[in-house]
């Protein structure tokens, strides 16, 4: 079943897909073997090498292949160490924002009626907030730190879910595999569970697949706001609010930070648009008439 699932959507891997799988297997592995391959102590701080261009060597310590920021530290180990946060944050923002936005969604086009209006005027709410603005005022009531960015996200990014989850439930409950179950007298949580979260899946996965993305990037600005995780934790958001003051005699500081978002964010959502193409048969449909 699993390999048959994987060969439909290698099926559909376009070129586009193969760069977004090649980089976010790299980021992914590279935070997994992150303690292994840093080539420095991402916190060990210098003031002798402070600001030292990419490929500086040292003759005590070694290579410093990209560098070091103003407290000395090896920003490639720092880089590093921060996709691991910056993963961290973006798949536990994500499973918690799906989470909310499955069960809210399911249970509104399911339920419908009364249920339904007061979960649609929620989200209503939430998304009638700009994003950064409520994810900003929130962190700033929590406090700053990993376990605070990661509910944060979550809780603010649920809307989405819901409304997809909803429209496709509406659609569901209908169908005759839902009625047939009603028939033989499954109850709601079973007919929920067995039949139609299976029927919206795809969806799901197609929306976390680009939330992910949106999350890496949202705590980068929190980070570099100074309401995302403190230093001297790395993350790649405060490693280039670094950069900022010594950018002018020091512009690899901030440089390879937002080259690594850059290339997250984009992988992601090559990824992301790939699993669409290959799950949405009206996306194949599409493509397969240009």
């Amino acid at each position: 079943m699993a390999r048959d699932g994987w060969l439909r959507l290698t099926s559909h891997l376009d070129p586009a897909g193969s760069i977004g799988l090649a980089l976010v297997t790299i980021f992914v592995l590279t935070a997994i073997l992150a303690p292994i391959i840093e080539p420095h102590d991402p916190l060990a701080q210098d003031v002798a090498r402070r600001l030292r261009p990419p490929g500086y060597v040292d003759p005590r310590a070694g290579n410093f292949w990209l560098g070091t920021d103003g407290l000395g530290r090896d920003i490639l180990a720092r880089l590093i160490e921060g996709a691991r946060v910056s993963l961290l944050v973006g798949a536990g923002g994500t499973l918690i924002a799906a989470a909310i936005g499955t069960t809210l969604g399911l249970l509104a086009g399911y339920t419908g009626r009364g249920w339904d209006a007061l979960i649609m005027r929620l989200a209503d709410v939430f998304q009638a907030i700009p994003f950064t603005i409520l994810a900003i005022a929130v962190a700033a009531i929590l406090g700053p730190s990993i376990r605070n960015v990661i509910i944060v996200l979550g809780v603010t990014s649920w809307v989405n879910y819901a409304r997809v989850v909803r429209s496709e439930t509406l659609t569901q409950r209908r169908s005759e595999i839902v009625l047939a179950a009603r028939i033989i007298g499954a109850g709601d949580a079973r007919i929920l569970v067995r039949h139609v979260l299976p029927q919206v899946t795809a969806s799901i996965i197609v929306l976390t697949s680009l939330l992910i993305a949106s999350m890496i990037l949202f705590e980068a600005t929190l980070s570099f706001l100074g309401l995302g995780v403190q230093p001297p934790t790395p993350s790649w958001g405060n490693m280039v609010l670094d950069g900022v003051e010594p950018i002018r005699v020091a512009w690899w500081v901030s440089f390879f930070p937002g080259v690594a978002i850059l290339l997250a964010v984009m992988g992601i959502n090559l990824v992301g648009d790939w699993l669409r193409d290959a799950l949405d048969p009206r996306q194949r449909e599409f493509r397969a008439s240009r």
